[in-house]
This record gives structure tokens, C-alpha cells and sequence, in this order.
């Protein structure tokens, strides 16, 4: 089953093509209720200690609330996540969620790891960005609505990283978490193909 997880932070609305479908199960994390909105979905689930949601904001009565403490270990956008993963989601497109503050930035790209790890498939985009992981596999990348892609080492070294199909390529590179050279790369015919053979990255997709 495929989930969507509608974050806080702001989005481009116009500039996201992943729309639910109606089987889909769709959950809104406190703030990112009004994302929802914006793309003109209601999800079946709102889920928060609702901080970034006013007093005053009307909610459908169809709509399931979980609601949280606002003192508590997890994120909103984490606690998200594992409810439609108890509900049984093997896919997960999270919207939003990267920008605003660094620590949430941050702390949803780490999701995207542990989700890889869990073998679970999942992207975080707010049009501006999309983001994914990889570990020890490649990945094929479209050109669709996104000019750059870069490449983020996220252990300490990675080895064997080739890319085709691109402005710079690369063949059998060694990259570094703390030198991350492989940035802003750009598409150059109808797709880049990633390839990693030992370690795992986050490959985003941007805009100017």
C-alpha cells in the first residue's frame, strides 16, 4: 500500500506531481493539514499535538484525529510514519518537510535512511526539492520538473559511485561525508542513472 505524509514548511504546490490516488492512504502531520489543502486533498487522518494548527481551524468530521503530546520523543512527521507503516504502507511520499528550520530538515532526511533500511521505498519532495536514499544500488532519475541533482555521502566514505547521463559524470568515485563534491549536477539527455557499490547517500533533486 502506497502512503502520503503531507508535512509542515512550505511548498510548491504547482511543482508536485505525485498526487494521491483513491486507494491511497493519505495522513496530514499537524501543520502540513494546510499543505493538504493547498493541493486539494483531504487526508483520512490528521495527526499532531496540532501546535501549528489554530483553535479556530474546522475539521471535517470525517476525518480521524490522533492527537499527541506536545512533550514528546518523536517528531510529528516521525510518529506519522509509523502509523502508516502500522497500517501496513510499503511506499511513502512524504510532502514538505525541507525547509524551515535545519534540526526538522535534518531530522527527515535521516527518515528517509531509516525507511531504506526498513526496505521500505520513500521520497520527501516540496517541489523545490526531492530527496530519497540509497544504500549499495543505483537509481534512475527522470528529467521531469527538476534542473539539478546532487549526490550526499551520508557515511563517512562511499565507494564505487558512478553516474551516466548527466553534465559531470562520474565513474568508480570515492566520496566523502565531509567533502561532498558531487553537487549540483545536471541531466543532460532523458535520464541519469546513479549506481553506488558500497555506502549510502541521499540523492536530491532541486530547482533553482
Amino acid at each position: 500500500m502506497k502512503a502520503f505524509i503531507y508535512t509542515g514548511g512550505s511548498i510548491f504546490e504547482k511543482k508536485i506531481s505525485e498526487q494521491p490516488k483513491e486507494d491511497d492512504l493519505v495522513i496530514a502531520a499537524d501543520g502540513g493539514y494546510h499543505n493538504a489543502k493547498k493541493m486539494g486533498v483531504t487526508p483520512q487522518i490528521l495527526l499532531g499535538d496540532f501546535d501549528s494548527l489554530k483553535k479556530t481551524e474546522r475539521i471535517p468530521e470525517e476525518i480521524e484525529i490522533l492527537q499527541v503530546p506536545a512533550e514528546k520523543d518523536d517528531t510529528d512527521t516521525q510518529l506519522a510514519v509509523q502509523v502508516a507503516l502500522e497500517k501496513g504502507a510499503t511506499e511513502l511520499v512524504l510532502i514538505g518537510g525541507l525547509d524551515g528550520r535545519l534540526d526538522h530538515t535534518l531530522s527527515n532526511l535521516a527518515i528517509l535512511e531509516e525507511l531504506y533500511e526498513r526496505h521500505i521505498r520513500a521520497i520527501f519532495t516540496n517541489g523545490q526539492n526531492r530527496a530519497r536514499f540509497i544504500r549499495n544500488s543505483g537509481v534512475i532519475l527522470l528529467r521531469e520538473n527538476f534542473r539539478y541533482f546532487s549526490i550526499l555521502a551520508a557515511d563517512p566514505v562511499i565507494k564505487g559511485v558512478s553516474v551516466d547521463g548527466c553534465k559531470y559524470p562520474l565513474k568508480k568515485a570515492r566520496l566523502k561525508r565531509t567533502r561532498q563534491y558531487a553537487v549540483s549536477n545536471e541531466i543532460v539527455g532523458n535520464c541519469a542513472l546513479i549506481e553506488i557499490k558500497k555506502g549510502g547517500a541521499w540523492v536530491i533533486e532541486s530547482n533553482d
